[in-house]
């Protein structure tokens, strides 16, 4: 294989230089994409978990909760015990705090 010439070995680095700076635009451009999508997911949990904010419920126990449809505590009545402790995202911290809240104001869960 022949030498290459200073000329092209400089054309081909950059080339290269050329082809990362695309490649990390690329990768800015598709991170702010997923940021962008994920603050516009949060807000929309944000506008629909108040009741639960209030009752100082985690971020996690909240939207198992508004993924679910259970935007307030009287909808608790919908469901099971059991079927809410099965829910992704609520631990047991999130199972007392609500059991306590709906013994507060005479709800139960269906059987």
């Amino acid at each position: 294989m022949a030498k290459k010439s200073p000329a092209k070995i400089k054309k081909l680095a950059a080339e290269a230089k050329r082809d990362a700076a695309a490649k990390r635009e690329l990768k800015k451009v598709s991170t702010e994409i997923v940021s962008k999508s994920s603050t516009g997911e949060l807000d929309r949990y944000e506008s629909l978990d108040g009741a639960w904010r209030q009752i100082g419920l985690a971020a996690p126990a909240r939207r198992a909760l508004i993924d679910e449809g259970l935007f307030e505590l009287s909808d608790l009545r919908k469901m099971s015990l059991a079927a809410l402790k099965d829910l992704h995202g609520m631990g047991p911290n999130a199972v007392r705090i609500l059991i306590t809240e709906m013994k507060k104001i005479d709800l139960a869960f269906r059987k």
